[in-house]
């Protein structure tokens, strides 16, 4: 009997298993893993990433191919169905592509934050770069929408979620290693590189989901 007593008394103070969280990633192509095997996407990828810091996750993607800030809003209260306990928005790049105003951009992008804030969601806001081919009132304006709202947002950002594809341009490097066919979506070893300039903001993002230790 005092076996069984001793047993029981180990199960009652060993600790609770860290409850899995839910991370939503809601983007484009860049998200969805176009052109890439399964395992090889940027969802995947910062999945493992984290998992190996000791993050208990799931990240659930919520990438559509195609999709412009305006698809993300559209799908934001789907995005919110699958209960994330955070959420990164990964929006922008298509805008660009179609040379979409950055104040229609802005407009969705601030909706899409006001809807997570009101859901009681933290936000992790990843940034676009902008080319410069529109002008650099429009590079300025999109660019520069980003940090604005996160800001106004209390949201943590991202400013480029292609930091080292961008790196390697701006030094007059080849960056083609990096990318697919298309010269638009990073291949593995970009994602991986994106991985692991991403992966530490995001990682301070569930940081912020713990609960505050008792006094």
């Amino acid at each position: 009997m005092a076996g069984v007593f001793t047993l029981a008394s180990v199960f009652s103070v060993a600790p609770a298993a860290q409850a899995e969280l839910r991370l939503s990633a809601l983007g484009d192509s860049l998200t969805q893993g176009y052109g890439l095997e399964q395992g090889q996407g940027l969802v995947p990828q910062l999945e493992a990433w984290l998992r190996e810091q000791g993050h208990a996750v799931s990240v659930l993607n919520a990438g559509v191919s195609g999709d412009t800030t305006a698809g993300g809003l559209a799908r934001l209260d789907w995005t919110l169905a699958d209960e994330p306990d955070a959420m990164m928005v990964i929006l922008g790049g298509n805008d660009l592509l179609r040379g979409i105003d950055p104040a229609a951009s802005r407009a969705n992008l601030d909706a899409i934050l006001s809807g997570l804030g009101e859901a009681g969601i933290p936000a992790l806001l990843v940034g676009m770069p902008a080319p410069g081919n529109y002008g650099p009132e429009y590079q300025q304006q999109f660019e520069a929408m980003y940090t604005e709202l996160a800001e106004a947002h209390d949201a943590l950002l991202y400013p480029n979620l292609l930091q080292p594809i961008t790196e390697k341009y701006e030094q007059g490097m080849r960056f083609a290693d990096l990318m697919q066919d298309d010269h638009i979506h990073p291949n593995a070893q970009g994602v991986a590189q994106i991985v692991e300039g991403l992966g530490p903001v995001v990682s301070q993002l569930l940081d912020s989901l713990a609960p505050e230790p008792e006094q």
